[in-house]
């Protein structure tokens, strides 16, 4: 099959429901709306081309295969059962509330169906004498045995069982079953079935055909392993999930070939600012800041642009390297811009920056929203002219009206949490025809196997090591219970010279009652601790109001600082040494991991107290005794994707959309290597085959991935 031309023949677009349609004869106009309002809800779900459809594999079996005695049944209380008996009573009651209970009835005993929310035909439908099979999970109730809003089918006495697993899919509102499994059927009899790996590829990888897998995740067959099937284990579900890890690889990796294709600027010098630059700091570079470094000198030398994301724990010096690589910009007469996401984490990066640089003669700009117009347009006049050789600021950075004389490199922090847009909106403001070299930070440091996947168009650089005299911080677990007790350590801390960070809980569902029990927080602690200045920044104080509360803080005007999460990253204040961060089982690692890298910032030994209310789920007790446990980043950016998948450390990335439905990046990881090492051979030796590959999986999905 594979030594045909896979590209030759290339998926059918017609929309399955619109076939099924067109094969029949003339439908009405109110037929047709019908049809179209049912195409419309399966395009929600992505579902548009015929290898949509088949690509959409069940999300769990379920086992209609066996009818159980109610009787066994009722002994079953708990799990799933399927059913089968006559309807002996049906009636609507309205106590405790309105509601259709019916009672069905076999040789061996009787189950009570239970709807609290059911149509008028239903009524109908379950009348005295039908016979119904009803499948959903038994409990015992009021009336003994029963179900709660089950699965049935109305049946003749001795319909013939499913033979195999029954498929159920992902589906929206009105679009039911029966349908999605009507429509996959109808696709699978039209699409082009062509394996886009040869029998050679499949052999050596171990895979078995895609045909038969795809058939047989639709339609087990019935001596399937059921575990293996269910659990994503069986060979039908690692050829899915290795294809749709090849065309993750592929995509990214063709993204990558095709910027590097783009013309920049090449930066070859390293001259006079560079060097002085590095003569003039207080203390000697790191090991591994000295390695990215020169990684990133090596990148900003050619003549395709840089597209390298810098990832290092907290406190590690990503923000020297990012100076040094704008310095090698300046040398060689380019501009460079720094985006950081909020205007505190800006701020913090425009005071260390400029105080470095501008002694050395270096002009820099600083832009926000916040500004004034007339800040604005001296600014934007500043970066046009090219006089401004730094530009420091937020999203104001991509605003239409912002124009470079000369960009040569772009600097995003937190790229993950800028959108894609947005990250090309700055690196299109280079001049016509080139594209800046692009630095994208993280504090966030991602586990090796997403940076495999969803990073593999990106070149890597990690800081693994702290600067010499970071002590690591000691973290405790503490009850709520224990407020008290808390307030007295932060009252002796306060009194020692010390500073005090006080971290609010994370209220998701409403900004107004985070913002309330920050206000409330604030009152208390002024209560008591009296004689001790207690500042509070959150995020919806103005620019220059919260600027004010980090200036008190940072010259200990404040002792006890009270703050939402505004203060996650970015904050520098080496004399606080105590943090405390209230209802801790809210937040996610890498957040809580953030925010303790607050303190510990100096030579005091530190401490990071974190408070639960209790009882606490299983996640939550993993979460917090992780962060008991350890200090080290990537341990704990490892823990978060087993606990919480990929999307904490992508951010705006996948621009909404998941691109890995099927595989597992902690459990299918033997898998990735093998995806990652046959893109590289296919995109070198067989482009007919990466097209084909990708219409298959990506469709037209694969222009976010260009980021």
């Amino acid at each position: 099959m594979a030594a045909e031309d896979p590209s030759a023949s290339t998926e059918t677009h017609a929309s399955p429901i619109k076939a099924a349609r067109q094969s029949g004869k003339k439908t009405s106009s109110k037929a047709a709306g019908s049809a179209s309002k049912t195409s419309e809800k399966l395009a929600r779900l992505g579902l548009r081309k015929d290898m949509d459809f088949v690509l959409h594999l069940p999300m769990r079996y379920e086992d209609e295969t066996a009818i159980i005695p109610m009787h066994d049944a009722a002994l079953r209380g708990g799990s799933t059962v399927q059913v089968e008996g006559v309807v002996t009573a049906s009636d609507v009651q309205y106590r405790p509330r309105r509601q259709l209970v019916v009672t069905i009835s076999d040789d061996s005993g009787q189950v009570v169906l239970r709807f609290l929310n059911f149509y008028g035909s239903q009524l109908k439908q379950l009348a005295m004498g039908v016979r119904v099979r009803a499948r959903g999970e038994l409990r015992h109730g009021f009336l003994g045995a029963e179900m709660v809003h089950p699965g049935y089918k109305i049946v003749n006495e001795g319909a013939p069982l499913p033979t195999a697993l029954t498929p159920v899919y992902h589906s929206g509102e009105g679009v039911p079953q029966a349908l999605l499994r009507k429509a996959i059927a109808n696709a699978m009899t039209r699409v082009n079935w062509r394996d886009t790996l040869s029998p050679a590829r499949l052999a050596a990888l171990g895979l078995q055909g895609f045909e038969a897998s795809v058939r047989t995740l639709h339609n087990p067959p019935p001596d399937v392993d059921q575990y293996s099937l269910m659990e994503h284990e069986h060979p039908a579900w690692e050829r899915m999930k290795f294809d749709e890890l090849l065309a993750q690889q592929l995509s990214l990796k063709r993204a990558q070939i095709t910027r590097r294709s783009k013309g920049a600027n090449a930066l070859p010098v390293t001259g006079e600012l560079s060097n002085a630059f590095l003569l003039n700091l207080p203390f000697s570079l790191t090991g591994a800041q000295e390695k990215v470094l020169a990684e990133i000198r090596a990148d900003l030398r050619e003549t395709f642009p840089m597209q390298r994301l810098l990832q290092g724990d907290v406190g590690s010096g990503k923000t020297i390297v990012a100076a040094l690589a704008a310095t090698q910009a300046i040398d060689n007469g380019f501009q460079a811009a720094l985006m950081a996401p909020t205007e505190i984490l800006a701020e913090q990066h425009f005071r260390k920056i400029a105080a470095w640089l501008e002694p050395l003669g270096v002009k820099t700009a600083w832009l926000t929203g916040s500004l004034r117009k007339k800040e604005k347009e001296a600014a934007n006049l500043l970066i046009a002219s090219g006089e401004a050789q730094l530009v420091i600021g937020t999203h104001a950075l991509i605003q239409d009206n912002v124009l470079f004389k000369k960009l040569g490199l772009v600097i995003v922090d937190e790229q993950h949490r800028f959108g894609v847009s947005q990250r090309l909106n700055l690196a299109n403001k280079a001049e016509a025809g080139k594209v800046p070299h692009q630095l994208m930070m993280s504090a966030t440091p991602i586990p090796r196997t997403l940076a495999m996947t969803y990073f593999a168009d990106l070149e890597v650089s990690v800081i693994d090591e702290l600067p010499p005299g970071r002590t690591p911080v000691v973290t405790r677990v503490i009850d709520q219970n224990r407020r008290d007790e808390v307030i007295s350590r932060v009252h002796a801390a306060a009194q020692e010279g010390k500073q005090v960070y006080w971290v609010c809980p994370l209220i998701e569902e409403s900004e107004t009652l985070q913002l309330q029990t920050a206000t409330d927080t604030h009152a208390m602690l002024a209560a008591a601790l009296p004689g001790i200045q207690v500042g509070l920044v959150h995020g919806r104080l103005k620019p220059a109001e919260k600027q004010a509360v980090m200036d008190d803080f940072i010259h200990n005007r404040t002792q006890v600082l009270v703050a939402t999460t505004v203060i996650e990253v970015g904050v520098d204040v080496p004399n606080a040494s105590l943090m405390v961060i209230e209802h801790a089982e809210r937040f996610g690692l890498s957040q809580l991991h953030q925010l303790r890298g607050r303190v510990g910032r100096g030579a005091a030994a530190s401490v990071c107290l974190l408070l639960y209310q209790g009882p606490l789920g299983g996640t939550a007790k993993q979460r917090l005794a992780t962060m008991r446990e350890s200090n080290d980043g990537f341990e704990i950016a490892r823990k978060d994707l087993e606990l919480r998948g990929p999307g904490e450390f992508l951010g705006a990335r996948q621009s909404g959309e998941a691109m890995l439905r099927f595989a597992n990046l902690e459990t299918d990881q033997w898998l990735v290597e093998k995806a990652r090492n046959l893109a590289a051979d296919l995109l070198k030796n067989d482009p007919l085959t990466v097209a084909a590959h990708l219409e298959r999986w990506l469709g037209n999905k694969e222009e976010f991935l260009r980021v």
